[in-house]
């Protein structure tokens, strides 16, 4: 695992709408790994393997992350924003951020008092920025409405090969789709395979929508995250029980195809790898969700890992989970042939 080029893309802004930064990383990755570098007006970056065969597969990992935009200058030099994506309010004030600015703009979340006291509930209208600014024509000196804004948390290597920092949604699953298809292809994969770090999945999944729909492939799977419930306050109960450090999560959702599934479940099995199962109802909330209603209809299903404190500033993720989750696909993806059928009604 290139635990290098990970720390390169954790260390990199991609707000949704933002991505082209990183996506030029990944675009010059993909180039020196070897394979077919694409990409597509809306910001996706594709890595092709025997594009030629009649069978393709397609890898998606969103390389966007939640955060904020720059709406209005007042005339004291605040900064207030919008959100892109599902921000946690709560978790805002006085963290330190960056606006991508005429030049990154350090800035402090401001503090939102009531009767003197932190308040507890803020709203989006009440969020604004303190980057030191006198006056509305100070700022607009370095900032732009419209601008990007992220939180400037850097990544900490913890203990136990685990990961704390912001935007492991959903570096951890863009990084692994690219990995899993470098191994599928030591491995021997004879199929044809995309791997694709898909843009815009936290605000209009535009990336997977536009990646569907111009492969057209047999099958899809989003590699994602998902929530543990080892922590205070998370049920089991709400997705099933899952551990950080307890292997790769496959979803059972009302789209997931069961044939997919079962493919991963048998890889796993090979590599003696266990794996842990999320159970979603209705949507994933994962660019699954739209790839399984693009173009006729592709088979689809979420394979996911592990964090904890997902959309906060400091998600916690374990590099075991990423390394067994990239081992499974690979096995997965090196032992489907043209024969593979995701049609249920034929065996």
């Amino acid at each position: 695992m290139d635990k290098e080029f990970l720390m390169k893309m954790l260390q990199t802004n991609s707000v949704s709408g933002g991505e082209i930064e990183l996506q030029r990383k990944m675009l010059e990755h993909i180039k020196e790994l070897g394979f077919l570098a694409q990409t597509d007006p809306s910001g996706n970056v594709y890595a092709r393997l025997n594009p030629e065969k009649k069978l393709q597969f397609m890898l998606c990992g969103h390389i966007d992350e939640i955060g904020y935009r720059v709406t209005h200058i007042d005339d004291q030099g605040y900064i207030h924003v919008g959100k892109a994506g599902y921000v946690r309010f709560e978790l805002a004030q006085g963290k330190r951020c960056i606006i991508k600015g005429k030049k990154d703009v350090p800035a402090v979340m401001g503090l939102i008092l009531e009767k003197g006291e932190v308040k507890k509930d803020p709203q989006l209208n009440e969020l604004y920025l303190d980057a030191g600014f006198k006056s509305r024509e100070d700022a607009l000196r370095l900032v732009t409405p419209g601008d990007f804004v992220t939180y400037s948390y850097t990544v900490d290597e913890l203990e136990n090969n685990r990961l704390a920092g912001r935007a492991c949604d959903n570096r951890l699953g863009a990084f692994a789709v690219i990995e899993a298809l470098a191994r599928a292809r030591e491995k021997g994969a004879s199929c044809g395979l995309a791997a694709v770090t898909t843009v815009g999945e936290e605000t209009t999944m535009r990336g997977a929508y536009y990646a569907a729909n111009r492969l057209k492939p047999a099958c899809a799977i989003a590699v994602d995250v998902m929530h543990t419930s080892d922590y205070a306050g998370f049920p089991p109960e709400r997705f099933g029980k899952i551990d950080l450090g307890g292997g790769p999560v496959l979803c059972h959702s009302s789209f997931s195809n069961e044939k997919i599934n079962k493919g991963l479940e048998e890889a796993a099995a090979r590599l003696k790898i266990k794996l842990q199962i999320e159970v979603a109802c209705g949507v994933s909330g994962t660019d699954a969700d739209k790839t399984n209603q693009s173009f006729e209809g592709i088979p689809s299903t979420t394979f996911s890992i592990p964090l904890r404190y997902m959309h906060s500033p400091s998600e916690v993720c374990s590099l075991n989970d990423v390394e067994e989750t990239i081992e499974v696909l690979a096995e997965f993806l090196s032992h489907v042939d043209e024969e593979f059928n995701p049609d249920p009604f034929q065996e």
